[in-house]
């Protein structure tokens, strides 16, 4: 079992996009179930994710604020900004520029840590900024959303809050608590909650594809294109941020694969809670949860193979 979730996790690029494309070719079987679960996995991913932290995990906001705040600022404005620029630019319709929007001002997504671990990057500030980047997500993401896409849509500020609080934070603090009180049921449930998340976020992806399918096959292309560049450019201004800066190679890395990978399972469940007028708009979410996560898996690979420089 643990060789398989192994496998799972290793592999989860080919997981999600497997899983998308059964999705899109076959959407009746997935065509029945109701948005709201997306919600429910998408807790479920973040109650992982509260099992793997530590409390000492934080203590690099304190002893490093410098990196963390250069990173936060980073993902609080490049990725909103890009993604609000990209929907200018290719003249997106309503519904599919809120979705692109809702990625840009989502915190960075759980599978950044991953990322920046196999890229050889910091982890301890890969991991910072993930946790303070979420905890930010609640004021952050709604007023953002309200700033960037308000004037067309009605954006709920207040509601967004909420559920950030309800599917994000609450299952986080309830898996620390859960790793201070049972150390040795997590420790041994650690080995498989990478392949946990992994499915969890191939059946998001799955339920949003399959929903709007016959969408996605009028004129999916060039909201594939927006989300690609998108990533792309945030992983690519995110290190040359770091490197005007000065910062080392592997601060670099981090920051850069934190800024371009967003929760993206975040901007779907809330566009499917608040934007029920706009189902378009949950695309953006679930094709940034693909594409994000074989681009990542690329990066990770181009850093492997360049030397981290001593100092």
């Amino acid at each position: 079992m643990k060789k398989l979730c192994h496998y799972i996790s290793g592999y989860m690029g080919i997981v999600v996009l497997a899983t998308a494309i059964l999705a899109f070719v076959f959407p009746g079987i997935l065509q029945h179930i109701p948005p709201k679960v997306i919600n429910y996995l998408l807790g479920l991913v973040m109650f992982g994710m509260g099992l793997t932290l530590n409390l000492q995990d934080f203590k690099i906001v304190f002893s490093r604020p410098k990196d963390i705040i250069i990173g936060c600022l980073s993902q609080f404005t490049i990725m909103p900004l890009l993604a609000w620029g990209l929907s200018r630019l290719f003249q997106l319709d309503e519904a599919l520029s809120l979705g692109v929007v809702l990625v840009g001002c989502c915190p960075g997504g759980t599978a950044s840590n991953v990322i920046t671990y196999l890229a050889k990057g910091d982890l301890a500030l890969s991991v910072g900024m993930t946790g303070v980047s979420t905890l930010l997500a609640p004021l952050l993401t709604p007023l953002l959303t309200w700033v960037l896409a308000g004037k067309s849509v009605d954006v709920d500020v207040t509601g967004m809050f909420l559920s950030i609080l309800w599917v994000v934070i609450l299952p986080i603090v309830v898996g620390l608590f859960v790793k201070c009180l049972w150390p040795r049921f997590t420790h041994k449930a650690a080995d498989y909650l990478p392949a946990f998340s992994s499915v969890a976020i191939a059946f998001i992806v799955a339920i949003i594809i399959a929903a709007n399918a016959d969408k996605l096959w009028a004129g999916g292309l060039l909201i594939v294109l927006v989300v690609m560049l998108h990533n792309v450019c945030g992983l690519g201004i995110g290190y040359l941020i770091a490197r005007l800066l000065r910062l080392p190679e592997v601060k670099k890395r981090a920051i850069s694969i934190e800024v371009g990978m967003q929760n993206s399972g975040l901007a779907s469940s809330l566009a499917t809670i608040h934007f029920a007028a706009y189902p378009l708009a949950t695309i953006p979410g679930a094709i940034f949860s693909v594409w994000h996560n074989l681009s990542g898996a690329a990066v990770a690979h181009l850093y492997q193979k360049k030397r981290v420089p001593s100092k």
